[in-house]
Parts: C-alpha cells; sequence; structure tokens
C-alpha cells in the first residue's frame, strides 16, 4: 500500500517534514507494540506507522474529523473546478478577487453548504486566502481577502490512506486513561501549538493545558513533539534543576486587565502580590 509522508488534505502542523526520521525512529519498537496516536490530527503519524509496522495495533485520535474531509474530496473537487471556472483568466495568479466575482464566489460557497450539507473550509481557505489562514464557516471566509490561489488540480483519492487504523474521538486524557497500563503502548504525542486557536484545530490551549500532556510520559515509551516556540524543553531542565520550589505564587492575590496596543492587538497585564502574613 501507498506510504504518504505528507497529508493528503491541508492541515497545520503535520509532521510531514519529519516523516523520513520519525520511519527511523519506528524501528526501536517492536513489531507487537500498540501506537496510540493521542492527538491524531491529520493522522500522519498514524498513518507512517501502520505502514512501517502492518501488525502493531494503532490508535488514531481523529478529535479533527480529518476523515470527514477525506470521505468529501470529491465534493471539494467539484467545488474547486467551479471556483477556477469561475475566476478563469480574469484575476491573475496570486491577486485579490474583488468586487462581484468575490460576492459570487462566496455565494457559490454558500449554495454548496446548503444543497451538499458540507464544505471542506480547511481545505478551500487554502485556495482562497494567503499566509497560512485557515477558516472553519463561510462568516470566517466573508471577513477576509479571498486571494487566486486557487489549487490548480484535484485532490487525489485517498480512500486507503486510514487503513489499518482504528479510529476514535475522545479527550486525550480518556485516551490515555485507557491504555495507561497497556505495557505494549507506545504513545505518539503531538499536542496542538501553545496559546493559539489554530484553524485546523478544534481546541485552544494556553500554559496549563500544554504542560497537563507532559503527565502522559510518565510511565511509557512515547515520541513527543514541540517547538522552540514553547520552551517546554527548558522548562523541564529547570524544573529538574528545582524540584523543591513548588509554586510560589500558591498564596498569592492577583490584579489583571486587558491592555491595547493597537485596533487588533491586545494583551492581558497580571500583577501577582503576597501579603505580608502569608510570606512566611
Amino acid at each position: 500500500m501507498k506510504l504518504y509522508k505528507s497529508a493528503p488534505l491541508p492541515f497545520v502542523g503535520q509532521k510531514r517534514m519529519f516523516a523520513t526520521h520519525y520511519i527511523k525512529v519506528l524501528e526501536q519498537y517492536p513489531d507487537s507494540a500498540t501506537f496510540v496516536d493521542l492527538f491524531g490530527g491529520s493522522g500522519l503519524l498514524s498513518h507512517i506507522t501502520k505502514r512501517i509496522k502492518p501488525n502493531a495495533r494503532v490508535i488514531y485520535n481523529d478529535f479533527d474529523n480529518y476523515r470527514q474531509r477525506i470521505a468529501n474530496i470529491p465534493k471539494t473537487n467539484a467545488l474547486l473546478s467551479d471556483l477556477r471556472t469561475m475566476v478563469g483568466d480574469s484575476v491573475p495568479r496570486y491577486k485579490p478577487i474583488r468586487g462581484e466575482l468575490r460576492e459570487r464566489i462566496l455565494e457559490r460557497i454558500a449554495s454548496e453548504e446548503r444543497h451538499q450539507g458540507y464544505v471542506d473550509y480547511i481545505t478551500l481557505s487554502s485556495s482562497l486566502l494567503f499566509s497560512m489562514k485557515y477558516k472553519n464557516d463561510l462568516e470566517g471566509m466573508r471577513k477576509e481577502t479571498l486571494w487566486n490561489v486557487i489549487r490548480k488540480t484535484n485532490y487525489p483519492s485517498c480512500d486507503d490512506y486510514l487503513q489499518g487504523l482504528e479510529i476514535v474521538s475522545k479527550d486525550y486524557r480518556a485516551l490515555y486513561d485507557e491504555f495507561k497500563d497497556d505495557p505494549s503502548v507506545v504513545f505518539l504525542v503531538d499536542p496542538p501549538y501553545l496559546s493559539t486557536e489554530v484553524g485546523t484545530y478544534k481546541m485552544y490551549w494556553n500554559m496549563t493545558d500544554y504542560l497537563d500532556v507532559l503527565n502522559v510520559l510518565r510511565t511509557r515509551p512515547f515520541v513527543y513533539f514541540t517547538s522552540n516556540k514553547s520552551n517546554i524543553i527548558e522548562l523541564c531542565d529547570w524544573m529538574g534543576r528545582n524540584r523543591n520550589l513548588g509554586n510560589p505564587f500558591e498564596s498569592c492575590e492577583k490584579i489583571e486587565f486587558n491592555a491595547t496596543m493597537n485596533y487588533s492587538s491586545t494583551y492581558t497585564d497580571i500583577m501577582l502580590y503576597k501579603a505580608l502574613d502569608s510570606a512566611a
């Protein structure tokens, strides 16, 4: 069966750049292992694992319903084909789509949703939006400038992409609890970006969420993905060297307010303080 080294449909955070290295990492695990992909995303890690180790049990946590997007590739291709025809040569490549044509395109998308009952807005975003912007609905698309970056060819059928996987859709904590005592398990841990709401994820992650994930790394083998933006490795190294610190803010009071830098940029200022009688 075909080995995909990148996800067949757009997905922010897919590990295609790691594909070759990940294949080598898999060699250290037995063919009889159970691999649990806690944050399945595009399913690329699960797919590669099953292709490289066909006798292994691979559980893909499709929390973001990527399988629905794959099942609707024919509808997505038909919609993109209509959009290519509508734009034609009237708008140069990589130029904005404006005016009456923009409204006709948005109406065509709305019609697709009314009559077909489904639009893959993430895949559609990659053909109409710039700078890795992704929207999950028509209202989100209406707020953005549309660009002629429409894919020139259809997406190929990929019915075999998820073949052989056990597909679930649940909170990663519940899935971890289900397999944490399995001596054969290897956890694949690729959590969403820290403190971001990414168009291809149906969740928001703050620091607490991100650190909670570390609990799944304590007792079983794992493959964990992060980036230098999170500074998680440095943080864990520091915690390892300061094991007795505890939480210095445990008895503090907190005051916060929202501040604005400009019309599109805000942040939260926080002040923590500890009263004299609680500092002892």
